[in-house]
């Protein structure tokens, strides 16, 4: 009976062990190794925070506008709110991803960052690229025309597919400089 005693002890003594290893571990993969890197990237602490963090790294994507002739290589970013404007070219919320009507503004002067500075210059023809996550569609332009600010119809999503680029025009804020391409196959 001692015997058996005994050898159910070993047993419980190796459980137990056993058990504080995996704590162990679970502490340092779960906290420790997450707060490091959070202390190592100035970013404050927080259990969710970091699993977005890591989960968007996976499906980071190239969101991206290219127009050879004018030298543009620009991010885009959904919204058109001054923020984005400030940063990238910005995607109208309301308008298409990938079929349809793609509608894209940015500044043209005056700003930190005026990617459509040059869009003034583009004629038929000329090629635009628009890159979203795997995709890459190719455009050539078949209008580059002053429009009224309150012709928003432009923004509106079609059957057809479509970019259209915006920005103001110079010395008249009443009017938008309007360029659109249609998908080149």
């Amino acid at each position: 009976m001692k015997r058996f005693k005994r050898k159910e002890r070993k047993i419980y003594k190796k459980r137990n062990r056993l058990i504080v290893i995996i704590i162990i571990l679970f502490v340092i993969t779960q906290i420790i190794f997450p707060l490091s890197i959070c202390y190592s990237k100035k970013i404050k602490y927080n259990y969710k925070t970091f699993i977005v963090q890591n989960d968007y790294k996976k499906y980071e994507f190239n969101w991206k506008i290219k127009i050879p002739k004018i030298n543009l290589d620009a991010q885009i970013n959904d919204g058109t709110d001054d923020e984005n404007l400030n940063k990238y070219v910005a995607h109208f919320d309301e308008s298409a991803y990938i079929k349809g009507n793609i509608c894209l503004a940015a500044h043209n002067r005056g700003y930190d960052v005026n990617y459509f500075g040059r869009i003034k210059e583009l004629e038929d023809g000329d090629e635009i690229i628009y890159e979203y996550k795997q995709m890459k569609l190719k455009y050539k332009v078949t209008q580059n025309k002053i429009i009224k600010d309150t012709d928003i119809d432009v923004i509106d999503n079609t059957d057809e597919n479509l970019i259209t680029l915006i920005t103001c025009v110079e010395n008249q804020p009443e009017y938008r400089r309007c360029v659109r391409g249609i998908l080149n196959i």
